[in-house]
């Protein structure tokens, strides 16, 4: 059988797998994968160098299907290259427990880079894996040897993808950067689910990336299995720029629905299914793998293998003549951190000042950042407002632009790619922009620090478009999302430690006014148990007060009044990580919270959850409306964040316990 027939072979077979699982699920995108699979296996058996017996292979080339509908193709490239991925799992595509989801997911199918599905995500993931390894390089390569870091980043690409205003973001900010190790294949269908893309997609797409810097190649053939593989290695000759390479592909192809919205989102079926399997002249058996298909497709790991010897083989040489660079570039690709990464935060703070957490986490990431070099990131033009500038270390740096969107799924693709611990920044209610890739964070447990500043409606003249509300309640709603609310600098930095240390994604919510310090000694302990006493009761309980950020010095403030008025029972909870809080023993939880008195809980935003840890007899004060343009000082007396207010609210839940 001749190479050319072997690989016609391959491509049919993806193809078909694509096509039996989705009929087996009776659910999926089978049209996608009928279409690309050419462009697919002209990258994954000629191009990328990867080791399916390895795919953590630190030096291998990263692979995003950002449009993920299309998971049937990638699952199909998995199993055929060898990796630990069985034909059964195929057959179980998108059922309960199996490890081939209706879109791809990372850790959860192995060879799997980013979880993708959200259109323009993983094109902007792809763009955070090529600056990390541009990063990276310059970090650890060294002159007159060869480069212990150097691999490209592949992805497919949709119409979909492209329509998504993340991609313009991070497609400018890839052009701009110049990342020349950046190569995504558009698959250039025309079809969208709602019909032609001439509906609502007839820029030119070739001119606009130009515009954005990238280098654009066509191939006017998606089965030309020579002309994509030409196209490839053109792109990778240009080192200066990313690329994108239209191909121009039939979605459907082979079956009666090609060329047709149709064929995107629904089994074959019936006469459609038997006429496609006529046409590739394929047997009726499902999961049909021909004989040569496995031996032909597994050259891969051969390849595979060889080329990590020989990387091995460098590395081992590296750490004969670099050993401490070469031990720390393993150090942080296996996301270890030095053992005195926080040694500088003690001396912090020490000055005893008032001043905004934005500030004091400044501070505390300039002071991680001198001995934690896997730290790279920025804001989204607002490092003044965030303090998120490396004084000391200009080069991890990352000027993202006002690019928000892309800006938090770039983060997610450093912080897949290794070596790398992101951090971005904006301000709170500009969370928005960033919602899905802070999701996706989540969902992967991806290791990205979000640096959220402007926390209240304390920012003031700004206005209510400026002022967040309901932007706390949302964060926290999202599961496996660590969100901390420091109430003073030695909170910050208590925050710090635990957002660096528990290796989560994690949100600092900081504000932009100062704020008096509180006692330290409290503060690393209660932190890392999200919810801790602050003020105890001198007597027998009768309040407690919950607060977080900037509120919890109103609740200390009240106290003091309450005290003054003779009620000695009032107790003061600093709550700066409901979610922290919630994973700790309900002991500890009835302890911290009180048991038979009311609670009241105190914060400038939404109301929506407190209630969870207020109970039936406690109350909050909080904010359930938008804000308004005016000096902070004024607007926090106007929405009732003043000792008046507290102490009205306080009094008034004590009156039942005072009548008994």
């Amino acid at each position: 059988m001749t190479e050319e027939t072997l690989d016609s072979l391959c491509i049919t077979t993806l193809r078909m797998l694509a096509v039996d699982a989705v009929e087996q699920a009776n659910s999926g995108h089978p049209g996608m994968p009928l279409g690309a699979a050419p462009m697919a296996y002209v990258l994954w058996h000629r191009i990328m160098r990867h080791h399916p017996a390895n795919p953590q292979w630190l030096n291998r080339d990263r692979f995003i299907l950002s449009a993920g509908h299309g998971s049937a193709l990638l699952y199909g490239l998995l199993h055929l290259s060898g990796y630990d991925l069985a034909l059964e799992e195929l057959r179980q595509f998108r059922q309960w427990g199996s490890r081939t989801p209706g879109h791809p997911e990372h850790g959860v199918t192995p060879g799997v880079e980013a979880t993708t599905g959200p259109l323009g995500q993983g094109f902007a993931m792809g763009v955070g894996m090529a600056l990390a390894e541009r990063h990276l390089a310059a970090q650890f390569n060294q002159a007159d040897h060869a480069p212990l870091v150097d691999h490209y980043t592949y992805a497919i690409v949709s119409d979909g993808d492209l329509m998504e205003g993340i991609t313009a973001e991070a497609a400018s900010l890839a052009g701009h950067l110049g990342l020349g190790k950046l190569i995504y294949l558009y698959d250039d269908n025309r079809i969208s689910i709602e019909g032609s893309t001439d509906l609502t997609f007839t820029e030119d797409v070739a001119a606009r990336f130009a515009a954005y810097r990238w280098q654009v190649l066509r191939v006017s053939d998606g089965e030309d299995v020579a002309a994509i593989e030409a196209a490839i290695r053109q792109a990778q000759a240009d080192t200066e720029h990313p690329s994108l390479i239209l191909v121009r592909t039939h979605i459907g192809f082979g079956s009666p629905r090609a060329d047709s919205a149709a064929a995107h989102g629904a089994p074959l079926g019936g006469a459609a299914l038997q006429e496609t399997r006529a046409h590739f002249n394929w047997p009726a058996r499902a999961f049909h793998v021909p004989d040569g298909v496995y031996d032909h497709f597994r050259r891969i790991v051969g390849r595979g293998a060889a080329a990590e010897e020989a990387w091995t083989t460098l590395l081992a040489q590296m750490q004969a003549a670099f050993p401490q660079q070469t031990g720390q570039f393993l150090q942080q690709m296996a996301g270890e951190l030095p053992a005195d990464w926080d040694q500088d935060l003690a001396a912090l703070h020490r000055e005893g000042k008032a001043k905004a957490t934005r500030v004091a986490s400044g501070q505390a990431l300039n002071a991680i950042a001198g001995r934690l070099p896997a730290l790279l990131g920025g804001s989204a033009d607002l490092a003044p407002s965030n303090n998120t500038w490396l004084q000391q270390a200009p080069t991890r740096n990352v000027h993202f632009g006002v690019r928000e969107h892309a800006m938090a799924a770039i983060s997610n693709g450093m912080a897949l790619h290794g070596g790398i611990i992101p951090f971005c920044g904006t301000f709170l209610v500009f969370s928005d922009y960033m919602r899905g890739a802070i999701r996706l964070s989540a969902l992967m447990g991806c290791h990205t620090l979000y640096i959220l500043t402007h926390d209240s409606i304390a920012v003031g003249e700004d206005g209510p478009t400026h002022q967040p509300i309901e932007h706390l309640a949302s964060l926290r709603a999202i599961p496996e999302l660590l969100v901390l609310r420091p109430a003073d600098a030695f909170e910050t930095v208590a925050a710090w430690r635990l957002a660096i240390r528990l290796r989560r994604p994690a949100v600092l919510i900081l504000t932009r006014q100062n704020l008096p310090l509180l006692p330290e000694q409290t503060a690393l302990a209660g932190v890392s148990q999200g919810a801790y006493l602050l003020a105890d009761a001198e007597g027998a309980p009768q309040l407690t007060l919950l607060a977080s950020g900037s509120e919890v010095h109103l609740a200390l403030a009240a106290r003091e009044s309450l005290l003054a008025e003779g009620m000695r029972g009032i107790r003061v909870v600093s709550m700066p990580s409901w979610e922290l809080f919630a994973e700790q023993p309900q002991a500890y939880q009835r302890q911290i919270l009180g048991v038979a008195h009311p609670r009241l809980a105190i914060e400038a935003a939404s109301s929506m959850g407190w209630h969870r840890w207020t109970g039936e007899q406690g109350a909050v004060l909080a904010i359930d409306r938008f804000g308004a343009s005016a000096p902070g000082e004024q607007l926090l007396k106007q929405f009732g964040f003043s000792l008046e207010r507290v102490l009205e609210m306080a009094h008034t839940l004590l009156a039942p316990a005072a009548s008994l």
